[in-house]
C-alpha cells in the first residue's frame, strides 16, 4: 500500500519549507507553494545556487501571513497579499512573467541578510507561467515560481537506498529536506516511482511527467549553509543519465475546486510507464 507520509510547501522559493498535515491544492499546485521569490537587481530569480544562506531562513504561517526567522535578525512578516500594486517583469530560468512587488521594508530585510540588493516578489493569480510544453498534459498546466513543475514526489525507499550507499562509503546520511519534495511516499521499493505514469492521491489525479534533475542544492547543509560534495557525488555513480543526475519525479495535476491532500492519503497507480 502506497501512502503519503509528508506534505511540504515552500512559500518563498529556496527558503526553508513547511511541513503540513492537510493542505488545499489550487491551479499552481499546493496552495502558497513557491508564490514568492527573491530577485536581483536585474530582476532575475535568486536561489541557494547563488546564495546558500537562503537555506537558513525559516518560514512559518502567522496571523499576519508568512513569518520569516533567521538567527541574528528580527522576524519579518510577509502579508499574503502584497501592500503594493506595482508590477515588474521577472525572469525564472527561460520564462519571463509578471510579478507583484511586496514591500520595500521586506526588500531591505532580505538585502541586509544577504548583503546584496534584492527584492521580494509575489506571483498574483492572474499571472500564468506554463510548464515546459514538451511535458504538458493539458494546455492549462501551469506552475508558480518552482523551477519547472508544480509537484515533486520522492519515496522514502529511494532516500533510504541513497543513504545506505552513503553510509557504506563512510559518509553521513542526508535528510529528505535536502531534496525539497512536496510529497513523500511510503510503501514502495527504491525508485519505483520512476515507472509511474498516472496516479491518484486523495481526490486528485496526478501525472508523473519528468524525472527531476538535480543541481547543487542537495549538497547544502541548511543548518550551516555550507556546501559539500554529497549526496550528489554518490548519485552520480548510479543515477546519472545523459549528463544529468535524477532523483525524484515531477508531477502535474488535474485541479478540481476544493481539492486537498492529507498525510495518510493512499496513492493508487492508474497507469505505469
Amino acid at each position: 500500500m502506497y501512502t503519503i507520509t509528508e506534505i511540504n510547501i515552500y512559500p518563498v522559493k529556496s527558503l526553508r519549507g513547511m511541513t503540513v498535515d492537510n493542505w488545499p491544492i489550487d491551479t499552481f499546485g499546493l496552495y502558497l507553494d513557491r508564490r514568492w521569490m527573491l530577485i536581483d537587481e536585474q530582476n532575475r530569480f535568486l536561489t541557494q545556487r547563488q546564495e546558500a544562506r537562503m537555506a537558513l531562513v525559516d518560514v512559518t504561517l502567522s496571523n499576519e501571513g508568512l513569518q520569516l526567522d533567521v538567527t541574528g535578525m528580527d522576524s519579518c512578516q510577509v502579508p499574503l497579499q502584497p501592500q503594493t500594486s506595482e508590477r515588474v517583469e521577472v525572469r525564472v530560468w527561460n520564462d519571463q512573467v509578471s510579478a507583484q512587488l511586496v514591500d520595500p521594508a521586506i526588500d531591505e530585510w532580505f538585502s541586509r541578510f544577504l548583503k546584496r540588493r534584492c527584492r521580494l516578489v509575489f506571483m498574483p493569480g492572474d499571472t500564468t507561467r506554463l510548464i515546459d510544453q514538451d511535458f504538458k498534459i493539458s494546455q492549462h498546466d501551469q506552475v508558480g515560481f518552482a523551477d519547472g513543475f508544480p509537484f515533486l514526489l520522492i519515496s522514502e525507499a529511494s532516500l533510504n537506498d541513497l543513504n545506505e550507499r552513503l553510509m557504506q562509503k563512510g559518509e553521513t546520511a542526508v535528510p529528505m529536506h535536502r531534496f525539497r519534495p512536496n510529497l513523500v511516499i511510503s510503501g514502495c521499493s527504491p525508485y519505483e516511482e520512476d515507472g509511474w505514469n498516472t496516479v491518484h492521491i486523495g481526490g486528485t489525479r496526478f501525472h508523473v511527467v519528468k524525472p527531476c534533475s538535480r543541481c547543487i542544492i542537495p549538497t547544502i547543509n541548511r543548518d550551516t549553509a555550507e556546501k559539500g560534495n554529497e549526496p550528489v557525488r554518490t548519485l552520480m555513480e548510479y543515477r546519472k543519465r545523459y549528463n544529468k543526475i535524477y532523483f525524484g519525479q515531477n508531477l502535474v495535476h488535474d485541479c478540481q475546486p476544493g481539492s486537498r491532500i492529507t498525510t495518510g492519503d493512499k496513492l493508487t497507480i492508474i497507469k505505469q510507464i
